[in-house]
C-alpha cells in the first residue's frame, strides 16, 4: 500500500505541470491588461510608466519566455510576486488559505454527519414518512441556490434574530490567536484562548452550515440510493438467517458496501469547497483562498492566479488520493488489486 501511495505522488509532477500550462495560457489569454489593472488608466496613459512597469513583471517578454521563467522559480518553490498586492505569491496563499480549510472541513463534517445517518435511515424506511422527509431535504439542498441560503442565512440569524455575530472570522476586539495552523479554532485551543476559540466558532458555525447545504443534499441522495441497492443483495438475509441483528446487518454490512460511491461524493465534494467558494466568503466576509482568486481574476494578477490554480489542483489530486486509499480499506476487492498491482 506504501508503494502505491508513493507512485501515486510521484505522478503529481507532471500532472501539476500540465496544470501550469494550461493555467498559464488561460490567464494570458483574458482580455484584461494587467498594467492598466493594476496602475490605472492614468497612468497607463504614460509609455513611460507603461514600459518600466512591463520590464519591472516581465510583461515585455514572449509568452514561452515568460512561462520559462516561472517553472524555474516554481523549481526553487516560488511562486512569484502578486502584481496587485506587491507580495510574494506563497505568502498571500499561507495567509489565506488555512481560512478556508477551516471552512470546507467544518462543512464536509457537518455534510457527512448529517447525510450520511438520515440517508441509511431513509432507505431503510423506504417510502414512510422519514423517506418523504429526507427525500425533500436533498432536493431543496441541490436545487436552492447557494447565495439565497447565504443571503437569507445572514438576514434572519445576523439581522433579525441575532443569534450569529457579524460576518467575519473573528470579532474586532479579539486579536487571532498565536500562528500554528492558521485555523483559528484550532490555533486558539492550542493556545489555551477558550474565549477566542468560542468567538472563533461562533463565526464559523453559519458559513459553514451554509456551505454543507448543498452537500448534504447531494450525499442524502447517493447514500439513500446506494443503501437501498445493498438492501436489495442476497448477503442482507444470510446474515439476518444468521441471527444477527438488525443494527449490525445494517451498519456492519449494508453501510459498510454503501460506502464506496459516498465516500467518492465526498471527496469530489471536499475538493469543491476547498477551491473556495466565492459567494459564500464575500457575503460572510471570510477571508478565504475564494476572494483572493476572484480578486486575481478581476485585476489580470497572473502569478496569483496560476499560485490558486497549482495549490487547488494539488489538493484536488491529494483528496483524490485519499479516497482511492479509502476505496482499499473499505472493500477487500481493491485492496487485492492494489497489492497486486504493486506486486
Amino acid at each position: 500500500m506504501l508503494i502505491y501511495v508513493l507512485r501515486r505522488l510521484f505522478l503529481l509532477i507532471p500532472i501539476l505541470f500540465g496544470m501550469t500550462l494550461i493555467a498559464f495560457v488561460v490567464s494570458h489569454a483574458m482580455p484584461t491588461d494587467p498594467v492598466v489593472s493594476a496602475i490605472g488608466d492614468r497612468a497607463a496613459a504614460s509609455p513611460a510608466i507603461v514600459t518600466a512597469y512591463r520590464e519591472k513583471w516581465g510583461l515585455n517578454r514572449s509568452v514561452p519566455d515568460q512561462y520559462l521563467i516561472y517553472l524555474g522559480h516554481l523549481v526553487h518553490g516560488d511562486l512569484g510576486m502578486s502584481i496587485y498586492t506587491h507580495r510574494p505569491v506563497a505568502q498571500d496563499i499561507e495567509d489565506y488559505l488555512p481560512a478556508t480549510v477551516e471552512l470546507a472541513t467544518t462543512a464536509i463534517i457537518i455534510s457527512i454527519g448529517v447525510a450520511v445517518p438520515l440517508g441509511v435511515l431513509a432507505a431503510v424506511r423506504q417510502g414512510g414518512a422519514i423517506d418523504f422527509i429526507v427525500r425533500m431535504i436533498s432536493l431543496l439542498g441541490v436545487a436552492m441556490p447557494i447565495f439565497f441560503l447565504a443571503l437569507s442565512s445572514v438576514k434572519v440569524f445576523y439581522v433579525w434574530l441575532g443569534i450569529v455575530p457579524a460576518p467575519s472570522r473573528l470579532s474586532l476586539t479579539l486579536s487571532p490567536p498565536p500562528h500554528v495552523t492558521g485555523l483559528y479554532t484550532v490555533d486558539s485551543l492550542i493556545a489555551g484562548q477558550f474565549s477566542t476559540f468560542l468567538d472563533a466558532g461562533a463565526h464559523l458555525i453559519l458559513p459553514a452550515l451554509v456551505l454543507a447545504g448543498w452537500s448534504v443534499g447531494l450525499l442524502l441522495r447517493i447514500t439513500r440510493t446506494a443503501t437501498l441497492s445493498m438492501l436489495r443483495q442476497d448477503f442482507p438475509r444470510t446474515v439476518r438467517a444468521k441471527g444477527a441483528r438488525e443494527l449490525f446487518v445494517i451498519y456492519r454490512h449494508v453501510l459498510r458496501n454503501a460506502l464506496i460511491p459516498v465516500v467518492t461524493v465526498v471527496g469530489l465534494s471536499y475538493g469543491d469547497l476547498l477551491s473556495g467558494s466565492i459567494l459564500i466568503e464575500t457575503i460572510f466576509a471570510w477571508p478565504g483562498i475564494g476572494r483572493y482568486a476572484y480578486t486575481a481574476a478581476t485585476t489580470a494578477d497572473f502569478p496569483a492566479i496560476l499560485g490558486v490554480a497549482l495549490v487547488v489542483a494539488f489538493f484536488y489530486i491529494l483528496v483524490n488520493l485519499a479516497v482511492d486509499v479509502a476505496y482499499a480499506l473499505l472493500d477487500p476487492r481493491v485492496r487485492s488489486a492494489v497489492l497486486g498491482a504493486r506486486q
